[in-house]
């Protein structure tokens, strides 16, 4: 358990955390669209629309119920992933971030799935608090090199992973072939 620096305390999110971690994921995703990036459509969780030469994101209609599938997967293996909440004095929920270890015995590597703060409590180090954690975690599985993937538009995200030494790799891109 971690504590920020205010009253809020980082700890493992639980299957019983689900339906408030999807609250905050499914509003976040509905009114700042820019934050779907290809791991959201790729699951379904996140559609895309061909806008001219742009992809567009928006969450699909059965978002919440992809996402749960997804999120309780993440917690059912503490060997190669993990979940963790960010809650106030009072219990309520003001961040999260997931963490997996991918690739294989020759070559594995950590992803950043999610971190996302509550926009009340953005600007606190509750994002850096976070993300440290996820990072420590990774490390403390052997992983030297982390990833993360953030929607093309979701430029505040962006500054915020630069800020903390992360580069950027590669542009992703998407054909739909009919």
């Amino acid at each position: 358990m971690k504590e920020t620096g205010n009253p809020i305390t980082i700890t493992s999110a639980s299957a019983a955390d689900a339906q408030a971690l999807a609250d905050l994921f499914i509003g976040h995703i509905t009114a700042h669209p820019e934050y779907i990036s290809h791991g959201e459509i790729q699951m379904g969780v996140g559609v895309g629309t061909v806008q001219g030469d742009r992809l567009v994101a928006c969450p699909a209609p059965d978002a919440r119920e992809k996402w749960m599938k997804y999120i309780l997967s993440e917690m059912s293996n503490d060997a190669v992933s993990h979940v963790w909440k960010a809650v106030d004095a009072q219990g309520t929920l003001m961040g999260f971030c997931v963490a997996d270890i991918e690739g294989n015995a020759d070559c594995s590597f950590g992803m950043v799935g999610d971190v996302l703060v509550n926009p009340q409590c953005r600007g606190c180090g509750l994002g850096n608090t976070l993300l440290n954690t996820a990072i420590d975690w990774l490390r403390s599985k052997g992983i030297q090199e982390i990833y993360l993937e953030s929607g093309k538009d979701n430029h505040n995200a962006h500054r915020f992973f630069e800020k903390r030494g992360f580069i950027h790799v590669s542009e992703m891109y998407k054909l739909i072939v009919n």
